[in-house]
């Protein structure tokens, strides 16, 4: 692995870490209306990553199918929304603001729980990048450095909020910053772990490329439909959700395209 891929892999790991490390630095849990507007811009991020970094390049490198070039990529899309639904039915999880676990039933702490579900919603993320860099690595993809390290940091910009929702609540309900800001690093660990996987795994069998990159945009798709519209639209009504999701999809639009 060159500097470039492990440079790619790591940078949304950080952006998780200074987000944990708000903790050290704030007190209480954010502001309601601040989350909302996290979680929107991390779902624009993430949907705008989908598209542009990871669907599009899987029709370009299929585009010798045709008019069938879409294949791979709705193929892929689907296995990946399937394979997160099955994750979020075997591995147990509590959502941020949700009372009732979802799951199979467990004794597991709240806390464990809330780690558990940031955990489920970073892995789509972690082969996303993983993806991309093998696409990169392999030089059969119109990917290029700058458009792989476009997609890592817009993944870690959505981190770093992300980071501070699983930490600054952990914090205000007892938990030391110390193991606070650990559970955080813990929620994004698995990021790099899944990119250098998937990174692996997609070397292995360069020709299925497309739907790897298509696999990792469903699996994102999942996370985003099922995870963090729900919760930037819940409480009273307010359009900041929305808004702050344009923000982050046309932030990352204009990494992907300015990089790429």
């Amino acid at each position: 692995m060159n500097f470039e891929t492990f440079q790619g892999i790591i940078i949304p790991f950080i952006g998780t870490a200074l987000g944990s490390a708000c903790v050290f630095f704030m007190k209480g849990e954010l502001n309601r209306t601040v989350q909302r507007c996290l979680t929107g811009f991390a779902a624009g991020v993430m949907v705008a990553a989908s598209v542009w970094s990871l669907l599009i390049p899987s029709m370009d490198h299929a585009e010798n199918m045709g008019k069938f070039a879409f294949v791979p990529a709705v193929v892929g899309l689907w296995t990946g929304i399937l394979f997160l639904l099955f994750l979020d039915k075997l591995i147990p999880h509590l959502h941020m603001n949700s009372d009732k676990a979802e799951g199979p039933k467990s004794k597991l702490a709240r806390t464990t729980l809330m780690l558990l579900a940031v955990t489920l919603h970073n892995i789509p993320e972690g082969m996303a990048v993983g993806v991309v860099y093998a696409g990169f690595i392999s030089g059969n993809v119109n990917i290029t450095a700058a458009g792989a390290l476009a997609l890592s940091i817009g993944i870690a910009i959505q981190n770093f909020p992300e980071g501070a929702i699983v930490s600054m609540p952990l914090r205000s309900q007892g938990m030391s910053k110390g193991k606070s800001f650990a559970c955080g690093l813990a929620s994004g660990i698995v990021e790099p772990f899944g990119a250098f996987l998937t990174i692996v795994a997609a070397g292995l069998v360069i020709p299925l490329l497309p739907y790897f990159l298509s696999f990792a945009a469903g699996a994102m798709i999942y996370v985003v439909v099922e995870e963090l519209i729900p919760e930037m639209s819940e409480g009273e009504h307010s359009n900041i959700g929305t808004i702050m999701f344009s923000v982050g999809f046309a932030l990352m639009m204009t990494l992907d395209v300015a990089l790429g």
